[in-house]
């Protein structure tokens, strides 16, 4: 039997355990669970601090990049009515520089047909002085001498062969006429 009082139920001591327990708890909860709490709290709090800071942040970004967005899209338009405009001022000037030089081929040949005609009426003149010229010389060596068949074949020849060699090729004009 006496196995029993081993295994019995000692209530007083199970009481003085139970309020040591309690005593121990209440220390402990006193001198330990306040500090750790409150370190724990703060470090939470800090910890929410990074994250709202850094929600903050990334809020911020997203607006940086949005505006950016708009600015780069708004660049892009504007880009695109520069060269536009660039591109319509270009066509403006190369219409201008055409027909600024249209107009001064235009006149460079009216210039150009003017010479034309002016050397035209001085070779007829100078033509037509020489021929007057070898017309009177013609007549004088006629009028020097009496002329027969041959001596006329021979005038003549003589007369073809001085065109050729008087004022310096103007009386080959007067041949071809």
């Amino acid at each position: 039997m006496q196995t029993l009082d081993v295994i019995s139920v000692n209530i007083w001591q199970m009481i003085i355990s139970l309020v040591n327990l309690l005593i121990l708890f209440l220390i402990l909860k006193k001198f330990l669970y306040k500090p750790v709490r409150e370190t724990l709290d703060r470090r939470q709090q800090e910890v929410d601090e990074v994250y709202s800071l850094a929600q903050a942040v990334l809020d911020e970004a997203n607006a940086d990049r949005e505006t950016y967005e708009n600015k780069l899209l708004g660049a892009d338009a504007e880009c695109d009515e520069l060269i536009r405009e660039a591109q319509q001022s270009a066509r403006q000037r190369s219409s201008s520089i055409i027909s600024e030089a249209e107009e001064k081929a235009a006149g460079m040949l009216r210039r150009a047909e003017n010479e034309i005609e002016l050397a035209r009426g001085e070779a007829e003149a100078s033509m037509k002085s020489e021929i007057a010229s070898l017309s009177v010389q013609l007549a004088e060596k006629l009028l020097e001498r009496e002329i027969n068949a041959e001596d006329h074949s021979e005038l003549i020849d003589s007369f073809i062969s001085n065109i050729g060699t008087e004022g310096n090729g103007e009386g080959d004009v007067g041949n071809r006429h």
